[in-house]
């Protein structure tokens, strides 16, 4: 057998567009809006602009070398990878065949669609300026249980919407403060951002292409639902996933098959962007030469 690590839990990362509003009141929330304005005229617009996003990943970090359309291996019958042996840190140890594992999946862009029926996703590795910091995350969730696939989610999307530590309230201070290490949740102020007033965010995206518009606009709400401290998942989930389909992509089909840096295949078959089922083909020339 050949060691190959397959982490049980996936990301996913949908692209698409479309614009969404959020209106808040009360004291707290006007205090904060003006600390953030006036952190922003101090920042620019231009400066604000060129922030980076907190995880960097697209289609373009895909390597497409080896695919395979969705047809292939389409008569094989998947066994279940669970039952495959692991080693002490968790990498099961494939040998020659076809398996498959349904996995929690996690999205990681904010103001997107999520998966449709037609959907196709491919392997990508996680990048951007907080990818440690995602990656430690979600194996640290792993080792608690009692931290829910909800709250995960939560601090992701927090994070990616460039939340400053400071400005965490409810659940999911909590959540870093128990997943993160103090080294970690000091990260998160870097290229953090403020709560922008809805002045500042129309024009800055006046100067953005219509696919980064409600990215940028969902991320802001995010960031204010988080500040107020009294939100629920469904109010987030409300920003960071639009409703509807994105458009398809007809060279990208569900169930394509990506081949992986360890020359092993895998393709991907959400179902939403919470759960996801991952399918595994192993050659046996791959074996041999692990082998050898």
């Amino acid at each position: 057998m050949r060691l190959i690590k397959l982490a049980p839990l996936m990301l996913l990362a949908v692209i698409s567009s479309h614009s969404i509003q959020a209106q808040f009141s009360g004291l707290k929330d006007k205090l904060m809006k003006v600390g953030a304005a006036q952190g922003v005229k101090a920042l620019g617009v231009d400066k604000l602009l060129k922030q980076p996003a907190a995880i960097t990943t697209n289609f373009k970090d895909v390597d497409r070398t080896g695919e395979m359309m969705p047809d292939f291996k389409s008569t094989e019958k998947f066994q279940p990878l669970y039952l495959l042996p692991k080693n002490p840190d968790g990498g099961y140890l494939l040998c020659e065949g076809y398996f498959e594992m349904t996995n929690k999946s996690y999205c990681l862009q904010a103001g997107t669609y999520g998966p449709s029926q037609g959907d196709g996703y491919m392997f990508a590795p996680v990048l951007g300026p907080k990818e440690a910091i995602v990656i430690s995350i979600l194996k640290s969730a792993e080792k608690h249980p009692e931290v829910t696939q909800h709250d995960v989610q939560i601090l992701l999307w927090t994070i990616i919407a460039r939340t400053k530590f400071a400005n965490y309230s409810g659940n999911v201070k909590l959540t870093a403060l128990k997943l993160l290490t103090t080294k970690e949740l000091t990260q998160l102020e870097g290229g953090a951002l403020g709560i922008l007033p809805i002045d500042v965010v129309q024009k800055a995206k006046d100067q953005m292409p219509s696919g980064l518009q409600a990215i940028f606009e969902a991320e802001n709400n995010i960031r204010q639902l988080v500040a107020s401290g009294n939100y629920t998942y469904a109010d987030m989930e409300k920003y960071a996933i639009l409703a509807g389909m994105a458009p398809p992509r007809t060279d990208v089909p569900r169930g394509i098959w990506t081949k992986h840096p360890d020359g092993y295949f895998v393709r991907y078959l959400p179902s939403g962007y919470s759960v996801t089922k991952v399918q595994v083909y192993v050659p046996k020339e791959l074996i041999a030469a692990g082998a050898k």
